[in-house]
């Protein structure tokens, strides 16, 4: 099997790089931007995007996201898109603004800037589309043809957001290490059908290691809203690091669990990142990993507020029916539950769900 590496065009990072929108769009010579926002935020920035713009906002239309990443709703915005005969997508929101707007770049097959508003995934650098049902269920994961032309990250804004979001994003980056060591381990390929790189192997460490060291002190920034050095090397890691490290280095059991996760309605409404969080611990426990290290992840998930059972995911009935339609859901739907290198089973899998949540009560 061949090698490969994919990765954004160009990722800019730092106070104030929204205000370097037109600039970047000006190497594309495109003319009609669509904008594509969160209706939370577009009160709070969308006049920045216009301003970041420069001479391109005479021309801009503004398409408002309607909080659901569906078939729908991709279909709507693209016929807007087309209707505005736009030659540029710029998604400004969180992950499943972003996933829809790269639902239109697919379907409109023009380049997509990325703008996120919060860190709450790795969506931005990805190709990846994940679509939901309207129950908030995953329904199905499309692929753009490239990773976005660019992903603009304007920290100044990102730690104005809300506190659970970024602490999401912590959680979805933890995994990555031992996802990719899972994945790598068993031979499946990653998201480019193909071997993870040396380089991918590295990124999924380095993501990993940069999340513990800075994310406390991170944290402190986003309490007090200024940005701080934490700050900006967690966010790099929760966006950028991690979002590399998923795609060429592949996924395996704690993204799995978020299929069987969604389809329990409690449970479907957690952002992704605490799904991925409560599946790590899952994914841990099935590879053996010794009580020592535990405590010191228990202990990191205690002081960032990281889900580690799955009653803090949402759950309020009972755990072992929960678990098994989990484990069933997850088996049955999730395309790389068999990247793992350990023994597995749909019981072997709701029993250590059922563990995860117990042990952690």
């Amino acid at each position: 099997m061949l090698s490969a590496f994919g990765a954004p065009y160009r990722y800019v990072q730092g106070q104030g790089a929204i205000a370097q929108l037109g600039e970047f769009a000006s190497t594309l010579e495109v003319r009609r931007p669509l904008i594509i926002i969160d209706e939370a935020i577009q009160h709070l920035l969308l006049s920045q995007v216009m301003q970041g713009l420069g001479h391109l906002a005479d021309q801009a239309a503004c398409a408002v996201f309607s909080g659901e990443c569906t078939r729908a709703e991709v279909a709507r915005l693209s016929e807007l898109a087309a209707q505005a005969k736009a030659d540029l997508i710029v998604g400004v929101g969180g992950g499943k603004t972003i996933d829809t707007a790269k639902g239109v770049r697919i379907q409109c097959k023009q380049p997509i800037f990325i703008v996120p508003t919060i860190a709450s995934n790795d969506s931005p650098t990805s190709r990846l589309v994940v679509l939901y049902t309207p129950e908030h269920a995953v329904d199905e994961v499309l692929r753009m043809p490239t990773n976005p032309d660019l992903v603009l990250v304007d920290t100044e804004i990102l730690v104005k957001a809300p506190e659970r979001f970024f602490i999401s994003g912590v959680g979805d980056a933890l995994s990555k290490k031992f996802e990719a060591a899972q994945c790598i381990g068993s031979g499946k390929s990653n998201f480019y059908n193909a071997q993870a790189t040396l380089l991918a192997q590295a990124i999924s460490g380095l993501c990993y290691d940069t999340v513990r060291e800075h994310a406390e002190g991170a944290l402190d920034a986003v309490r007090s809203r200024q940005v701080n050095d934490d700050f900006e090397r967690t966010v790099e890691a929760t966006i950028l690091l991690s979002g590399l490290a998923f795609e060429n280095a592949g996924l395996s059991i704690a993204h799995s669990l978020t299929r069987g996760l969604s389809a329990i309605p409690e449970l479907a409404s957690a952002l992704h990142g605490e799904q991925v969080a409560f599946g790590l611990l899952v994914q841990l426990l099935l590879e053996g990993k010794s009580s020592s290290f535990m405590e010191d992840l228990l202990s990191f998930y205690g002081r960032m507020g990281l889900p580690r059972t799955l009653a803090e995911l949402g759950l309020q009935g009972d755990p072992v029916p929960a678990a098994q339609l989990i484990a069933k859901t997850t088996w049955e739907r999730a395309p790389y539950i068999k990247a793992f290198t350990f023994p597995l089973s749909q019981d072997r899998l709701a029993a250590a769900i059922l563990e995860a949540h117990q042990s952690n009560s």
